[in-house]
C-alpha cells in the first residue's frame, strides 16, 4: 500500500461522505453492490494482497476542475510525472490553454487534462490486446504497458489525448486515477500538488466545498457525449465568444449563444497558399497504413475478380484462369499482400507481440479487423499452394482454402472501414472511408489482373479485348465510387464546422497543390477507364492509354490515402505554445531540438536508427563495440 506521511496535509485526504446514487446519464455510481463478487478483492498494488477501507471504493471517482483557479503553475504535471516516473517526453497530466480578447481585454483560460476514467471508454473497446480494464474500485480504467504492443489505436478513439504512446518504448501508457493513493484514502498526487486548488477529486457529481459548478464542457473541451467522462468543470468568470489556440490546430471555438456551449470551429490562422508539401505527405508517421490499407485492398479485389468474376458476369475472366497469366498472377497478390502485412506489423511499437491483436474480438474492431485479414491472407496462401496442380484431391484443398479467403477477406475489409469511423475524428467519420476503401478494392483488384493479363499475354489473343474491356469497367466503377465520395466528403466536411473542416482546410492549401493534382488524376482515371470499357486494349495506342490510366491510379491511390491519414484532426485538447504542441514536435525533430531532453521531444524510435553511423562503427570498432553501438542507437 501506500505509505501515508505522518505530516500530511488535510487537502490531500478523500472529503466525500454522502454521495448521490446516479450520475447525470442516469448510471449507477455504485459499480458494484455489497454482496456482489467483485467486492472484497485486492488491486495487488506493489504485490500488496491488501484492501483499502475507503467507504466509497467502489463508487465512480472522478476529477473536479475550476479553471477560475488554475494559474498554469504545471505543478500538476510534475506531481504526476514525478509519481509516475515518466520520462521528460510522456506526460500523463497536461496543461494547455486558450485565449480571447486583446489587450487590455485579453483571457486566458488554462485547462489541466488527464485520463477521465470514462463512463464509456472507447479506449477499451477499440484496444486489440485487451490491456484496458474497468475496475469497479473508484470506476478507474487502468492500462498495462507490458500488454500493450503499442498499435496506437486507443490514442486514435480517445477524444482527450490521454492514453500516451511511448515513440521510444514503442507501448501506450497512461494516468492510473492514482489508486495506491486512493486505497489509503489520498487524492491523487496531481490534486494535491494543485497550488491554486484549481483540481480536486471525489466521487463523482459531489461538487467539492466552495465550489457552485459542476459543469461537463469547457472552451476546448470535447463533446461529453462520446465517452460520457467523468470530470466536471467549473467557469464562473465571463469568457470571449471566441478562444483560440496557440498551438498549430487551425482550431478555435465559438461560443453558441442558444444553448451557452463552445463548439469548434476552423481558424484559417496559416492562410490560404496552397503547398505541395511532398515529403511530410509521403513519409508520414502513418506511411505504413498508407501501404497496408491499399495492398490488402487491392489484392483483396484482385483475388475475388479470380475467383467470383466469370459467376458474377465476367466470363472472360476465365481466360486469366486457363493461361500463363494464373500463376503470375497468384505470385503478385501473395506478394503485395504480404508487403502490407509486413509494413503493418513492423509499424507497431512491438511487433514481436502482433498475436495479441487477437484478444479482443468481442468488442475492438481492430482485432476483427486483424482476424478477416489473417484468415483472407492464410487463404490465399493455401489456394495459391494447391490451384496449380491439376488432380481432385489438390482442387478440394484448394477450394477450401479459397472458401477461408472469399469469407475472411471481406470481413476484414468491412472493420478496416468500421475502426476508422470514429467519432473523435471527424474527418475520418464519414460514409467516404467506406466509399474509397471499396472503391480502391474494385479499382486496384482490377489493375492488378489487368497488369498481369496485358503483360503475361499477346495483344492478338482471342479475348483479350474482352477481358480488359471487362476489368477496365470494374475499374472505372470502383474510380467513380471513390470520386463520388470524395465529393460529398469534401461537402460535408465544410459544412461540420469542427474538426473536420479543419482538416478540409488544411488539404486545400497545406496540401492544396497535393489535393488537387490527386484530384485531377482522378478525374481523368475516372474517364479513361470508362472509355476503356467501351473499346478494350487493342493494338500499341490502347496499350498506352491503359499505361497512362495505371499510372494516374497509382499516383492518385497513393496520394489519396497519404492524405486521407496525414490531414486528420483528432477532437483533442489544445496544448500550449511549446508543450503538447504537434507543430513544435515538428519543429523540434527537423532542426535537432529534441537532442535536449528539456524540450519533451523524442525522436520516433523507427526513424532512430543511422546507417552511416552503424558503417562507421563497423569500419572502426570490434564486435562488441559495435553491438553496444547498435543497442544505444535503438535505445536512442
Amino acid at each position: 500500500m501506500f505509505e501515508v506521511r505522518n505530516d500530511e496535509p488535510d487537502y490531500a485526504f478523500l472529503w466525500d461522505k454522502e454521495t448521490k446514487t446516479q450520475n447525470r446519464y442516469g448510471q449507477d455510481i455504485e459499480l458494484a453492490k455489497a454482496g456482489d463478487d467483485l467486492h472484497g478483492k485486492s488491486l495487488n498494488i506493489n504485490g500488496d494482497s491488501g484492501i483499502g477501507d475507503n467507504p466509497n471504493r467502489y463508487k465512480q471517482h472522478g476529477f473536479f476542475f475550476t479553471a477560475d483557479n488554475c494559474i498554469g503553475c504545471h505543478a500538476c504535471e510534475s506531481a504526476c510525472s514525478e509519481k509516475n516516473d515518466n520520462p521528460a517526453h510522456i506526460a500523463f497530466r497536461s496543461v494547455g490553454f486558450v485565449e480571447g480578447g486583446t489587450y487590455p481585454n485579453y483571457q486566458r483560460i488554462n485547462i489541466s487534462m488527464a485520463c477521465n476514467h470514462c463512463d464509456d471508454p472507447v479506449c477499451l473497446k477499440g484496444c486489440p490486446t485487451r490491456a484496458y480494464t474497468k475496475f469497479t474500485e473508484y470506476g478507474a480504467v487502468l492500462q498495462d504497458p507490458e500488454i500493450c504492443f503499442g498499435c496506437g489505436y486507443c490514442t486514435w478513439v480517445c477524444p482527450y489525448n490521454a492514453p500516451q504512446l511511448d515513440p521510444v518504448k514503442g507501448q501506450v501508457s497512461k494516468c492510473n486515477m492514482c489508486v495506491d493513493r486512493l486505497e489509503v484514502g489520498l487524492k491523487p498526487a496531481c490534486v494535491s500538488a494543485c497550488l491554486g486548488n484549481a483540481l480536486d477529486f471525489g466521487v463523482v457529481e459531489n461538487i467539492p466545498e466552495g465550489r457552485v459548478q459542476a459543469k461537463t464542457e469547457i472552451p476546448g473541451f470535447p463533446s461529453a457525449e462520446i465517452t460520457h467522462p467523468n470530470i466536471r468543470f467549473q467557469q464562473t468568470r465571463s469568457t470571449h465568444r471566441e478562444m483560440t489556440r496557440t498551438d498549430s490546430m487551425p482550431v478555435k471555438y465559438h461560443r453558441d449563444d442558444q444553448v451557452g456551449l463552445f463548439k469548434p470551429v476552423v481558424d484559417r490562422k496559416h492562410g490560404e497558399a496552397m503547398h505541395w508539401n511532398l515529403r511530410k505527405l509521403l513519409t508520414s508517421h502513418e506511411s505504413a497504413h498508407v501501404i497496408f490499407t491499399l495492398c490488402t485492398q487491392g489484392t483483396l479485389g484482385a483475388f475475388l475478380l479470380m475467383l467470383l468474376g466469370p459467376s458474377l458476369g465476367l466470363p472472360e475472366l476465365a481466360l486469366v484462369k486457363q493461361s500463363p497469366v494464373f500463376a503470375p498472377l497468384l505470385a503478385s497478390v501473395v506478394l503485395l499482400c504480404s508487403l502490407g502485412l509486413y509494413k503493418l506489423n513492423m509499424h507497431l511499437g512491438k511487433p514481436h507481440r502482433f498475436y495479441r491483436g487477437f484478444n479482443n474480438l468481442r468488442l475492438s474492431p481492430v482485432s476483427r479487423e486483424i482476424a478477416g485479414v489473417s484468415a483472407f491472407y492464410t487463404g490465399l496462401l493455401g489456394y495459391s499452394a494447391f490451384a496449380l496442380f491439376d488432380n481432385g484431391f489438390t482442387d478440394f484443398i484448394a477450394g477450401m482454402f479459397g472458401m477461408l479467403a472469399l469469407i475472411g477477406g471481406p470481413v476484414g475489409l468491412f472493420y478496416m472501414y468500421k475502426l476508422y469511423r470514429i467519432p473523435a475524428r471527424p474527418f475520418w467519420n464519414h460514409y467516404q472511408t467506406g466509399t474509397a476503401f471499396f472503391g480502391s478494392m474494385l479499382s486496384l483488384g482490377g489493375l492488378i489482373v489487368a497488369v498481369a493479363a496485358l503483360t503475361k499475354l499477346p495483344l492478338s489473343t482471342a479475348g483479350l479485348p474482352a477481358l480488359s474491356a471487362g476489368l477496365a469497367a470494374v475499374i472505372a466503377t470502383g474510380l467513380s465510387l471513390e470520386a463520388f465520395g470524395h465529393l460529398m466528403h469534401a461537402r460535408d466536411m465544410q459544412a461540420l464546422g469542427n474538426e473536420g473542416a479543419a482538416s478540409h482546410y488544411q488539404q486545400t492549401t497545406f496540401y492544396g497543390k497535393s489535393y488537387w493534382l490527386r484530384n485531377g488524376l482522378l478525374a481523368y482515371a475516372v474517364v479513361q477507364a470508362w472509355m476503356l470499357s467501351l473499346t478494350g486494349v487493342s493494338g500499341g495506342f490502347g496499350l498506352a492509354c491503359a499505361l497512362a490510366l495505371a499510372m494516374a491510379m497509382l499516383i492518385s491511390a497513393v496520394f489519396g490515402r497519404s492524405l486521407f491519414f496525414v490531414l486528420v484532426i483528432p477532437t483533442t485538447m489544445p496544448g500550449a505554445f511549446f508543450w503538447k504542441n504537434q507543430g513544435f514536435v515538428e519543429h523540434a525533430r527537423e532542426t535537432g531540438l529534441a537532442d535536449a531532453p528539456q524540450h519533451g521531444v523524442v525522436y520516433e524510435r523507427h526513424h532512430a536508427f543511422d546507417v552511416g553511423e552503424l558503417m562507421a562503427t563497423i569500419k572502426a570498432h570490434s564486435l562488441d563495440d559495435m553491438i553496444k553501438h547498435i543497442k544505444w542507437i535503438f535505445g536512442k
